[in-house]
């Protein structure tokens, strides 16, 4: 019986000490610019979205399993806008309506990425 007792103390030790480390995002803002670098020229208005740049989109968001993952995009992806010369913002938030997705949130540089779910 308190062998049971310990492992089951153990056991909920081992919980409470991984649940920090289970809320971490595991996507970084590498991943999310070389999914979405074919989205480029789309995005400054150069043309058609291209189908590297659906897929690309499609491959982000099923990574993107968990809020922090989706956090960690969303952020990542108000950071890059700020580097991309002649973004067009109307075009990044119709992007995901382009590749015939949907995320659960607005891609605009507005968007308040600590309420993303």
């Amino acid at each position: 019986m308190a062998s049971s007792l310990k492992i089951a103390t153990i056991f909920l030790l081992c919980l409470f000490v991984a649940q920090p480390f289970a809320a971490q995002a595991t996507i970084t803002c590498g991943t999310v610019a070389r999914a979405l670098g074919p989205c480029i020229p789309y995005l400054q208005g150069k043309g058609a979205v291209a189908t590297a740049c659906c897929g690309g989109v499609r491959s982000l968001l099923s990574a993107a399993s968990t809020t922090p993952d989706r956090q960690q995009v969303c952020r990542c992806l108000k950071s890059a806008a700020g580097s991309v010369r002649g973004l067009n913002y109307r075009a990044a938030a119709g992007l995901p309506g382009a590749c015939r997705v949907s995320i659960p949130y607005a891609i605009s540089p507005k968007t308040d990425c600590t309420k993303v779910r």
